[in-house]
């Protein structure tokens, strides 16, 4: 029996810009809202070309969008801010010496740490345990980037799977 482990690991600190929204039959309007990520990460190398990356992040989200609540409109603007840690499968094709091609995709579990809603005259705690979000956000993303030497150039796509409302259907 062979244990395979990580030939080799790097770390790193990543910061981005986020543009993102909330989807949902009774949102109308759904306009991006504009936030940021920061945080630390981990690319551990399984094989050559091929790693397991990872990292813990603090992600500024949220959405810009009109409610229909019993009929009337009601504009929102939400910002969410998440601790999230995506575990994702990357290729790395090597275009030239000391540049790559990254493509990489997996799942990831975010946690609501706070933010505020904010819809008219009411603001309240994103999070709230009676009329905010539920905290737990688990999903899928993906990316291509560029590898430059120690510089990573990365365009990532995450889709949230669940769903976070409390209203009840």
């Amino acid at each position: 029996v062979t244990l395979v482990g990580a030939q080799s690991v790097s770390y790193s600190i990543k910061g981005g810009l986020n543009m993102s929204n909330f989807y949902g039959d009774e949102l109308d309007d759904k306009n991006m809202k504009v936030g940021f990520h920061v945080g630390v990460g981990a690319d551990f190398e399984l094989v050559p070309n091929v790693a397991l990356q990872t990292g813990l992040f603090y992600s500024a989200k949220g959405a810009k969008f009109t409610d229909t609540d019993e009929g009337d409109l009601i504009d929102a603007n939400v910002t969410a801010n998440y601790l999230q840690l995506p575990v994702h499968v990357a290729y790395k094709i090597d275009v030239t010496p000391g540049t790559k091609v990254v493509l990489h995709a997996g799942p990831y579990i975010a946690y609501g740490i706070g933010g505020k809603m904010k819809a008219g005259s009411l603001s309240i705690d994103t999070f709230d345990k009676d009329f905010g979000f539920k905290p737990i956000d688990v999903g899928v993303g993906l990316g291509v980037g560029a590898e430059f030497g120690p510089i990573l150039v990365d365009l990532g796509w995450d889709m949230g799977l669940t769903n976070i409302s409390r209203a009840s259907s």
